[in-house]
């Protein structure tokens, strides 16, 4: 016996039997022999499933949940960007750990926060996020946004919470050798969306990136105004116009990707370029519906994604499995669209495989995979045939145990490094305070 397996953690299921995990990574998977020094626990009756992955949040909303209620895209932000604008440092900070924390108790072990507002141009902001992710033990896809177009050249933000490129580009360098370690941070390349940034600043982050080996992220085809400012703009629908400024590979991945035709979907697929899947967000707002399987079916990855929680005040992962298998099911009009094993698939595997960490082996249980794991507490699941379907499309769970790594970041519901309701108080204090 090697002195890792001395110190493995063993998961031991009567029924769906152990996992077991040493340095960070799963080392045996099935009937695990008891070793002297494992540290064993047991899991009878509950559902153990590789780590869910958000492709996309916006970890800064938590200031503004419930707010701009009975409005689409562009009048919801309308409405909040000048708010948005009056954030400080420690107010992300207070968002982004309530925010991390949340994700965390509903089984999230990667999050990928999109963060586009810089207040007076203090990138410490990011700083803050990645302080946050640290606390709370959750790895993290720090998307550097930004926006350069205001409404004095045509955007649709107020120039006040806009950058310049230069700055912009400056500070994307920066945060890159900050924060960038490739395991427990991913610094991502991420202008906001087509509405509120210029052709040029497009250009320059996908050579960036690129010069970093780094994936890029944005918002595409949300709703059919963007779409309709697109072809105003650049006489091109959206996903030409990204393909024209070296926007599509297998290093990309868009937020929404609704409004998007056949022709389309094959470019994305052919390009291996991912979508994340934000079907709660998307109702909340109008937008629409994304073409999941067709997307699947044409080769282009699928995550899911919470979005911002002001347009989606649960700020959980795990209710998107249910939402997005109802909204396949509603938009194809067939039962068969989505089954309770392909909504946990764009959960776990299908998210790993947008924010390119799939060839490590996140989103999988298996021998050799990173140790992002999540403990569900079975309660009623045994009067249920299929423990999959019992998963997703019964009662919302909160997660019983979460695992980064073979860390334990939630036991017995609760965040480890958070105190999860102190931090709501602070978190409702500051947003009052932003309002008033």
């Amino acid at each position: 016996m090697t002195e890792a397996d001395a110190r493995r953690k063993v998961l031991r299921g009567a029924r769906t039997g152990d996992i077991a995990i040493a340095d960070g990574l799963i080392v045996a998977v099935g009937d695990v022999a008891a070793a002297p020094g494992d540290d064993v626990e047991r899991v009878d009756g509950d559902i153990v499933t590789a780590g869910l992955i958000n492709t996309h949040h916006h970890l800064y909303q938590w200031m503004t949940r419930g707010r701009a209620i009975n409005c689409d895209l562009f009048s919801w932000l309308v409405e909040l960007y000048p708010v948005w604008g009056r954030l400080s440092v420690d107010d992300v900070h207070a968002a982004a750990l309530v925010g991390l924390a949340e994700l965390a108790a509903t089984g999230c072990t990667t999050a990928a926060d999109h963060h586009y507002l810089v207040p007076n141009g203090d990138d410490s902001v990011f700083d803050a996020i990645v302080d946050a992710a640290r606390q709370v033990g959750i790895r993290l896809h720090l998307s550097r946004g930004s926006m350069d177009l205001g409404e004095s050249r045509g955007g649709l933000p107020p120039d006040h919470v806009v950058e310049d490129l230069d700055a912009i580009m400056a500070s994307t360098e920066t945060i890159i050798s900050r924060h960038h370690d490739g395991d427990r941070v991913h610094v991502v390349v991420a202008p906001c969306s087509p509405f509120s940034v210029s052709e040029e600043l497009m250009i320059a982050s996908a050579e960036l990136a690129r010069n970093h080996g780094l994936s890029l992220h944005t918002h595409l085809c949300e709703t059919l105004d963007e779409q309709e400012h697109c072809l105003e703009r650049f006489g091109r629908r959206p996903v030409e116009m990204l393909d024209a400024w070296g926007w599509l590979g297998d290093d990309v991945w868009l937020a929404h990707g609704i409004h998007l035709d056949d022709d389309e979907l094959v470019r994305l697929g052919r390009a291996g370029t991912g979508v994340a899947h934000c079907p709660s967000s998307n109702a909340r707002l109008a937008a629409g519906m994304c073409r999941v399987t067709d997307l699947q079916a044409a080769g282009a990855p699928v995550g899911l994604g919470v979005d911002g929680v002001a347009s989606n005040e649960v700020g959980g992962l795990f209710p998107e499995l249910r939402q997005a298998l109802y909204t396949a099911r509603m938009r194809e009009g067939r039962a068969d669209a989505m089954t309770p094993v392909d909504a946990l698939h764009i959960g776990t595997r299908g998210g790993a495989e947008c924010v390119g960490v799939a060839e490590r082996g996140f989103g999988t249980i298996e021998v050799g995979a990173p140790a992002d794991l999540v403990v569900w507490p079975g309660g009623n699941i045994g009067d249920i045939a299929d423990p999959i379907a019992a998963l997703v499309l019964g009662p919302d769970r909160r997660a019983r145990h979460t695992y980064v790594g073979g860390d334990a970041i939630v036991i017995d519901g609760e965040p480890v490094g958070v105190n999860l309701a102190a931090a709501h108080r602070t978190l409702a204090e500051r947003s009052r305070r932003l309002w008033a």
